[in-house]
């Protein structure tokens, strides 16, 4: 009798494992169907743009169609790549809000900012400087660099910077369909750049556009759901900040928590700048100032303005506390403690498909968000690397007469080429997200930022100073990370901002020791500067 009831026992429990394993399986079955729904969308979206474009200014800039609410959801969208909702809350997860928190104040200022300076004088500009469709070919028409070196080198830039900002896209998706499927991360990785190279080739800029307004829906979605479900299970918005004040220096502006040791130490005023410094990024963005020159109307920028602000703040202020809402649920047993902070988000989602069909529907969005970021950030990036081999390299200096259809077959010849390298850096599984985007963003901000500043606003700026201001900011980026960061101290600052302002000092001291512009260059400034 006893041996029957022990066998009963165990067929109920082979019958229960078997029947979590097949709801298991049903859940990931919806959950990738929802994600490959979404990115079949995309790519049909690029696959309904592609008759639109003709020439190649079409193919980079969308013959500057672009409404209000695409200018300000694309440019975000392609600013808030998959650091926004792996990297940042990662960050949070693991030390507290500190690091996170003026990250994102600095990100919110400089957002605002860009918009409010550089947005309409850069539209009116590029269009008056000979309908400038890339941010190169700006700069040369604007010093009337007639040999092109200032686009060549601009050029040569973006694709040492933006080559490693896309490949930690790539990664991002790698870890999320690795993790998620228990695929292994390169050939993930790989199908999630072919369908982003898909889509990019066939649409170019107004399907890169389009997918960003569509992709920056689904990132807010996933991120206000992850964060009522996160609060829902640990109990409260209470408990979630009992737990992150009860831990030394967790949830503090001036104090960083160290997880290993369970102690806080000092988050001092040179750190807070350095954050802040990330603000200073945006300045010299090509794929988000890219936007501000697509915009149809100039007078609609108020608009975009204040559409992109207010969704940067919630987005922001969202992404860091999703860190600290993870912190709670490892704390209280939801999700186990992670050993890749990063991964958050993908846990919190695998947690909420259990929960029912509708809930693996939900939390296959959730996913698409994750996907959203990434390939919004990505596709602007391939563009603008793209056009800067092909219009700016290729083109100006090496087939001058080249005609649009072979100008556009080389534009997606060179996305093709350009994920290629970037599918290689992001072999490595182990590679942070967080880290690959920080050294991008300052690469720009430092050799673009002054200059795009100088340009707009400056008259006395001259080519020679461009070009010096430029290529000192660029390799201080380099100096400073690898060579005086490592000495730490007041001098293990974020190498944005030193190299900031050592591009800005060289702009102004050699355009004052050479020349006045011409006549001619002085005269087209005072006409933007009037309108």
């Amino acid at each position: 009798m006893q041996r029957k009831r022990e066998n009963t026992r165990f067929l109920h429990r082979i019958k229960a494992e078997r029947e979590e394993e097949c709801v298991m399986n049903t859940v990931q079955i919806l959950m990738m169907l929802t994600i490959l729904i979404y990115l079949a969308a995309m790519i049909w979206i690029g696959a309904i743009l592609s008759g639109k474009n003709r020439t190649t200014d079409d193919f980079y800039l969308g013959g500057r169609k672009l409404g209000p609410f695409v200018t300000a959801m694309s440019a975000e969208a392609s600013d808030m790549s998959s650091w926004l909702l792996m990297g940042l809350p990662g960050v949070a997860y693991l030390t507290g809000t500190a690091d996170a928190a003026w990250t994102a104040i600095g990100l919110v200022i400089g957002t605002y900012v860009n918009w409010l300076l550089v947005a309409k004088r850069l539209r009116n500009y590029t269009h008056v400087c000979n309908n400038s469709t890339t941010l190169p070919l700006f700069f040369s028409n604007r010093y009337r660099d007639e040999k092109r070196a200032l686009s060549v080198i601009a050029a040569v830039l973006i694709i040492i910077f933006f080559v490693p900002y896309t490949a930690s896209g790539f990664a991002a998706c790698g870890k999320l369909f690795a993790n998620l499927f228990g695929l292994d991360y390169v050939p993930a990785m790989i199908i999630s750049a072919i369908v982003i190279v898909a889509y990019t080739t066939l649409g170019g800029f107004l399907a890169a556009s389009t997918t960003d307004f569509v992709q920056s829906i689904v990132m807010t979605l996933a991120i206000i759901v992850v964060f009522g479900f996160g609060i829902m299970k640990v109990g409260s918005f209470e408990a979630v900040m009992a737990n992150a004040q009860s831990m030394a220096g967790y949830f503090s502006l001036t104090q960083i928590h160290d997880a290993a040791t369970g102690t806080a130490s000092p988050y001092g005023i040179l750190t807070i700048f350095s954050m802040l410094a990330w603000g200073l990024g945006y300045f010299g963005m090509p794929h988000v100032l890219l936007r501000f020159m697509a915009i149809e109307d100039v007078n609609k920028l108020k608009l975009s303005r204040r559409v992109a602000t207010v969704w940067v703040v919630i987005s922001m202020f969202v992404a860091v506390f999703i860190g600290v809402v993870g912190n709670a649920m490892s704390k209280v047993g939801v999700i186990p403690t992670l050993e890749d902070p990063e991964t958050i988000i993908i846990v919190v989602a695998g947690v909420i498909s259990q929960h029912g069909v509708l809930a693996a529907i939900v939390a296959g969005l959730i996913l698409a968000g994750i996907l959203a970021a990434t390939m919004s950030t990505a596709d602007s990036q391939l563009l603008a690397a793209s056009s800067s081999a092909s219009q700016n390299i290729l083109k100006e200096v090496f087939m001058k007469d080249m005609s649009e259809k072979t100008g556009m077959l080389i534009a997606r010849i060179t996305v093709l080429i350009i994920a290629l390298i970037g599918v290689f850096i992001a072999r490595d599984p182990n590679s942070s997200v967080f880290q690959i985007v920080s050294f991008a963003w300052a690469g720009f901000g430092a050799s673009f930022g002054p200059l795009v500043l100088m340009a707009l606003f400056w008259k006395r700026s001259t080519l020679q100073g461009a070009l010096a201001g430029m290529v000192s900011g660029g390799v201080m980026v380099f100096v400073w990370k690898f060579l005086i960061r490592p000495m730490g101290g007041a001098l293990g600052i974020y190498e944005l901002l030193p190299a900031f302002l050592v591009g800005l000092a060289v702009n102004v001291i050699v355009s004052l020791l050479t020349p006045v512009p011409s006549k001619e260059i002085q005269d087209e400034f005072e006409k933007v500067a009037k309108m």
